[in-house]
This record gives C-alpha cells, structure tokens and sequence, in this order.
C-alpha cells in the first residue's frame, strides 16, 4: 500500500511561526472511531404487497485508496474512464431476501465475490429484481430470482450509465438499457501538444451562469465527453440482447404507459464550456420500440442564455413528460413572459398536450399565473397542478379536470410553512403500472400521507383524508406522541393496511404492517439492532427558545452519558447549524424535528463529540428572515448573532453549557455561517467550517437562496462575505476542504485564500486538506483524521483553553 499524507496548513500562537507539514493519519478516540466504523443498518426494499423484502448491505466506508482510482471530471460529472460508469460510487456487497410471511431471510446467490453492486429494481409483477455489477472493465447486469433468491448474468455488452438512466422494465422478460459501443480502451488519446489555443466568445448575448465545476475546458475534454457518454441502446427479451437506434449521447429515455414509444432526450454539439451535461443543446424526440423517430417535438438550445433570478426560466419548451393515466400522451410547459417573470403578464406558463400517434398539433390544455410546477395525474376526470414561486417562497395546489380543463384552487402555501403542509397524495397502479392519484368516492376525496407532520409538538406523521369540496382534511391516523413513525407505503387504501417505520429515542427504526380497520396488533416484519453502542446513555432533548427580537427557536440538545448538571456543572458546548431563509417569521418560529426519533450517527455530524465530554446542539436554528420589507439576506450578519446569542444564553440558562467554553461549527452553508460569526463576534472560543464558500463574489451570479447579481447588490456581496473581514477573525478557526469538491461555489480556493488571509493578519488557523474528497467526505482514513483535527481544536482552544 503507498504511504498516504495529508497536507496541513497550519498557524498559531502555540506553534510560534508559519509552518506547512505532511503529517500521517491519525485516529480520534476509541469511541469516535467504533461509531464511524459500525456496520451500517441494512437498506431495505419492500414489494407493494409487503411479501418479501429485499435487504441491501454495504461496507460502512471505503478507503481513501478507492477515492484514488482514476477519474475524469467532465461536463460537471466525475466518471469512471474504465468501465464506463461515474466514479465514487457506495456499492452494496450483499443481497438478502426475506419471506414475509415465514421470516426465513435468505441469501442472494449467483453474484461476483467481492460484491460492488447498486440498485434494486423490481420487476412490474415483482417476481424479479435487476441490480448492476461494478468491476474494474465493466457493469454487468443480473436479474435475482425472487422466489430462489438465485441471481443471472443477462447481458453480454458491458453497460454505460455515464449519463444514468439504469435499467427499465418493459415487462417481466424484457428490459431496456444502455450499452457502450467501444470499448474504453479505445478513449481518444491526449495530444502531446494542442492544436492550438482554447477560445471562448461572446457576441452580445447574456449568459449568466452558475460557478459549476469540473466543466469541459479543451477541445480534447469535448472529444473525451463525447467518447464516454455515446452509448447504444439496446432491448434484452429473455437474454438475447437487440439495438435500438443507433448510438447517441442519450440523457434520458422513458417510455410512454403503453410502453409503445420511447420520449428520448439526446444531446448534440456544441459541447458548452459554460454549464455542465445537462445543460448541453438537447434534442427530444417521440420514437416507436425500433427507435425510428415518429415526432421530434424541440431542439433545445443550451442553457448558457437562462436568464439569471429564481422564477426565470428559458424562453424555450420545458419540463416534457407523459401523461400517465392515458396510453400515449406527451405533455410539456411553454413560458408566455419570455422566461422572465418580472414581465406583467396575466399568465407565465401555458400548458400542451399532444397524443399518440403524434401526428396532429399540439393542444393547450392550461394556463398559470405562477411557475408551472408539475402535473400528478389520477384519471380522465382528475389531475392535481403545482404552480409556484421561489422568490415568495410560495406554492399552490389545484384540481386540475382533464377533460374539461377546470382549475380549482385547493390551497395556497408558504414554501416554508411546515405545519400546514398537507403532504403528499397517496397513489396506487394503474393498468399501465404507473403510480397514479388514488381517488375516493367518486373523485370527491383523497389521501394524503404527511411523512414528516410538522407540530408545535414536534414531528408528527400522519394519514388524512382531503375533501374535495369543502377543502378539509380529516386526520385517519397520526403518530403516538413520544414516538416518530411515519408510513411508507399504503398497502390497502380501502381496509387502510399501511407499512409504517417506527421509532423512538431507545427504539431503533423498525419497519411494521399496521391495519387501521381491524386495529390488531402491529406486525413487525425487520429486526433492525442498534448499530451505535457508545452513544447509548446519551440524552436529548429539543429545547425552545427565543431571540432577541422574539423569534421562537429550537435545537436539538445531547449531553453525554451519565452526565448531572448538578454535580458536573456547565460543560464545553459545540453548536452546529446551518441558516435557512424565510420570508415569514411565523414560518421560521415553528418547530423542526422530533425528540422523540432514535438517535443515528452520520459521518458529516457533529455527534461523535458527545461523546468526549462536549454538549453538543445540533440543528441549531438559524433562520435569516425578511424584515421590513427587505430580503433575508439584507440583515444576515446581524440574524446571525442573534440566533447564536439565544442559543448560548439558553444553554447557559439551563445550566448545562458553560459560556466561556463555546464553540461553532458547520459544513457547506454552515461554514459560510461560522466564519461570519466569528469574523463579527466574540461570542465563541472557536470554530470548525468545512467545505464552505467565504467570498461571495466567487459567485457573481448568486448563491444559496439570494438570486440578486453581485452587480445588483455589490454591498451586500461584501458584506457577507467573511473573506472581506478575515483582519477581524482572532477567535481560531479549523478549516476543512475536500481537495476535489465538485459542489457549485465551493472551489476549495475558498478554504485556500481565507486561511492565507488570517493568516496575513496574525489569526490562529488551521487548514486541513482532505485528499480525494468532493464536497462530501467518504473515505475512511479521511473521515477518521478529520474527527480528529476537531476533536484536537476543541480540547486545544474550548475544553482546556490556554489564556
């Protein structure tokens, strides 16, 4: 195994002048490291009849080895150049199948050892899986058994899923997939000296774009992205393996409910150096089972000229899909402002439709007078319309009449508002085994599962039932208070059968039948044990309190265990959080998550320090909301002392966090706060940010929930920006970036320049530079040094400060 390093930029008061390492990994402490490693909990798949179960496991965490096996990075994508496939996938490496109804749960056999594997796709009469097999050339395709649990090798082409698309039932011996043409061996080789220079031009035409990374940057990367993401399609009935069409760079392929024709997305030159893959001059095409094009209905030009502002869209075609309660029906939405919302028009979106065999004109079949947001369809009689607008944080829900064209507003909603989200409407299969709206009693009721069921009581999930006509809803079952539990599927509508997955702080989540007519007992059908033994012991509690200006807030409190404020008194407090806009107060004051729900470790929380002697509030509340007619983030800084000052005064106050011994910490959007707060306040005694973005004019075109331009709204850019006041950053602060992040916005130079900038200032500051890691940390020895850096600041500047 080659020696791995990882490069620290570090300085400090304690280390007395610059200095720049290569340290070795270290390993936290025996408990932090026995919660990263425990083995997960396996994923679950349950068949809609609740008979069988396919159960999914998979290693807890790769190595950083792993992480460094070859990649391209192309068109805002990261793939594999070997197999054809993107790269830094979780694979599963066992599959089980248990009988519901026995309980006997048996191995899946017939797969490659070692297992690298994803997916679970069931067949339309779920007697048959599909799941993909990784290796180092290839992606093979296997069909398990349900009933053996015996699994088949079915292709002889290797798969390309470059672009996605996986693998589609047609029927039970038929599927559809994407196959790779060449073999990878054939890539088009670099050039040992470019033909000449790369030009980019711009002949007068807007083109606000997003800072989106891993974009094509040479005219080889052009030939690269093309060579890898052309792919053929190919139908295989019963093993036998037939083209359809000729190879193409497909972005998609769905096929209409009487699986007759295919809607096939494909993408065509000029690859843009601008915006990624699916933002590329797209074609979409209506094409029979051979792939002879029946209809081209848009050439789609790229998205480079969207115009920048939420609620703008291209003043092109948009959001084409098929209609599935009718055999052959395409559907998509056309702007009627230009794309530009601003523009005073009665209605922004018109709505067409065009029917098999797609030989007639289009027909309008609905205006908005907001975004169009979608269609769910139910029957001929009955359709559910989503309209909304991101800039008000508003949305709306109509009934929607097929047939006559009839829209009638249900009910119009903060974007923001949890407590008054109704969830979503139950669906069932239709003969064409699509998900369709369930409708009850002659189309004059439905059913709406609320997986979350946000209360001033926490989070409750329910099931109620919604009139159509009087626009009230009458709540069938909710969850008992003290628990969490929420329904995942609804077996039978009409006797009311669900399949629910309950848990509680001790209980861990457990999948159950439950049947509200006859009320029996509840059968339990997994066994799940608690994978997380050190953080048993551990408490929590969600706490409210209030901001100064009177904003109700919660968070969710965990002290360690065996831990009595009267005898230990006030402990080392780390707040972690992450600022969310609002446009409504009332709507940030309401309350957020449930005590009551079993406590899980996620690699990316703050969690593993409870265990160190540290309370810790996680999901602190730090809502940036509009005031006086301003936008939220005209007033973030000053929101965001607010909110951690009630915080700390409400630990304080509860006599289990010790004022002079606090700290902040975030990842992404949290970082961004964290740096702000310490760049603003004298609140904390340090700070952790990972992967964030502290120079917002890196992101002249917007960020996060602000859609004003830095050249609209150049103060406020600076303002928020931490970078711009990194002179006044003296509280230390703990940077982590992956050296390969690959979200918008966060280019790790982020990390790179604020830590030079406090740096030239004279601040206390560590930089951490993850090897192989994007904006999310996977790798084992990563994860663990980086528990360790923290845990190391935390002991160093807030357990044990130095004065």
């Amino acid at each position: 195994m080659k020696r791995l390093v990882l490069q620290l930029l570090l300085v400090g008061a304690s280390f007395g002048a610059v200095a720049q390492d290569a340290i070795t990994y270290k390993t936290p402490a025996q408990a932090i490291t026995d919660l990263v490693l425990a083995k997960p909990t396996p994923g679950t798949s349950i068949d809609s009849k609740a008979q069988w179960i396919l159960f999914s496991e998979r290693n807890s965490l790769p190595s950083v080895e792993e992480l460094a096996m070859p990649e391209l990075k192309l068109a805002g994508m990261r793939i594999n150049p070997n197999n054809f496939s993107p790269s830094r996938q979780t694979y599963i490496n066992s599959y089980s199948i248990k009988n519901i109804k026995s309980g006997k749960v048996t191995p899946v056999t017939g797969l490659p050892s070692p297992l690298y594997a994803s997916g679970g796709n069931w067949s339309p009469k779920e007697t048959k899986i599909a799941v993909t097999v990784s290796s180092q050339n290839r992606i093979d395709l296997y069909i398990i058994d349900v009933a053996t649990a015996k699994a088949t090798k079915v292709n002889k082409l290797p798969l390309n899923q470059i672009m996605g698309g996986g693998v589609s039932w047609v029927d039970e011996q038929t599927l559809v997939y994407r196959v790779a043409p060449k073999a990878a061996s054939m890539a088009p080789p670099k050039p040992l000296a470019p033909k000449g220079p790369t030009v980019q031009e711009s002949l007068g035409k807007a083109a606000p774009s997003a800072t989106i990374q891993d974009l094509i940057k040479t005219p080889h990367d052009e030939d690269l992205f093309e060579f890898y993401a052309t792919s053929q399609l190919v139908q295989n009935k019963a093993g036998v393996e037939t083209p359809i069409g000729k190879p193409a760079i497909y972005s998609s392929v769905s096929f209409s409910p009487d699986k007759q024709y295919m809607m096939v997305r494909t993408i065509r030159k000029p690859f843009s150096y601008l915006v990624s893959a699916n933002g590329f001059p797209t074609t979409i095409t209506i094409q029979d089972r051979t792939g002879k094009v029946v209809k081209t209905l848009a050439e789609l030009p790229s998205s480079e000229v969207r115009p920048s502002g939420y609620d703008n869209v291209q003043n092109v075609p948009r959001s084409f899909s098929w209609r599935d309660d009718v055999p052959a029906t395409v559907t998509w939405a056309v702007p009627l402002d230009e794309g530009l919302i601003k523009n005073n028009v009665p209605f922004h979106d018109a709505v067409y439709s065009l029917n098999a065999p797609f030989t007639g004109q289009p027909k309008e079949i609905l205006k908005t007078k907001w975004r169009f947001g979608g269609i769910s369809w139910g029957n001929a009689n009955f359709a559910l319309l989503r309209e909304s607008s991101r800039t008000e944080q508003k949305s709306k829900t109509s009934r929607f009449n097929p047939t006559t064209g009839e829209v009638d507003l249900l009910f119009e909603l903060n974007t923001t508002d949890a407590y008054n989200s109704p969830g979503s409407p139950v669906t069932m299969k239709n003969q064409y085994d699509r998900e369709v709206i369930l409708t009850l009693e002659n189309n004059s009721k439905l059913l709406f599962n609320n997986t979350t069921g946000a209360s001033a009581k926490g989070d409750l999930p329910f099931l109620a039932k919604f009139d159509l006509n009087t626009k009230k809803s009458e709540i069938l079952w909710r969850a008992q208070e003290g628990t969490f539990e929420m329904i995942t599927d609804i077996l039978d509508p009409e006797k009311l059968v669900l399949l629910t997955r309950k848990e509680s702080q001790t209980e861990v989540p457990n999948y159950y039948i439950k049947n509200l007519t006859l009320r029996i007992a509840d059968q339990k059908i997994t066994n799940f044990e608690n994978p997380f033994k050190a953080m048993e012991g551990v408490t929590k509690q969600k706490i409210s309190y209030k901001r100064a200006d009177g904003i109700d807030l919660t968070g969710d409190l965990y002290l360690p265990k065996g831990y009595n404020k009267d005898t230990d008194g006030p402990l080392p407090v780390l707040i972690w959080a992450y600022p969310r806009e609002f446009n409504s107060a009332a709507d940030a004051a309401q309350i957020r998550g449930s005590q009551h729900r079993f406590t899980s470790i996620g690699t990316g929380g703050p969690l593993f320090f409870v265990t160190q002697g540290y309370a810790v509030l996680d999901n602190a509340e730090m809502p940036i909301v509009a005031q006086e007619g301003k936008r939220p983030n005209d007033t973030f800084v000053p929101q965001l002392k607010l909110n951690a000052e009630a915080a700390i005064n409400k630990l304080v106050e509860l006599g289990v966090g010790d004022r002079n011994r606090m700290a902040v910490g975030g990842h992404s959007y949290g970082a961004f706060m964290t740096a702000n707060l310490l760049a603003h306040t004298n609140l904390f005694k340090a700070g952790i940010a990972r992967s964030g973005a502290y120079n917002r004019t890196l992101t002249p075109f917007g960020f996060q929930n602000e859609d004003r331009t830095y050249w609209q709204a150049p103060q406020l850019y600076y303002e928020m920006s931490p970078f711009s006041y990194a002179n006044q950053i003296k509280t230390p602060i703990l940077l982590i970036h992956g050296e390969m992040d690959d979200n918008q916005g966060t280019f790790p130079m982020n990390s790179e320049r604020l830590f030079n900038a406090i740096k030239g200032h004279g601040g206390i500051t560590r930089f951490v530079y993850l090897p192989y890691e994007a904006h999310g940390y996977r790798a084992k020895e990563n994860i663990l040094h980086q528990l360790w850096e923290i845990n190391t600041w935390l002991d160093t500047y807030v357990k044990n400060p130095k004065k």
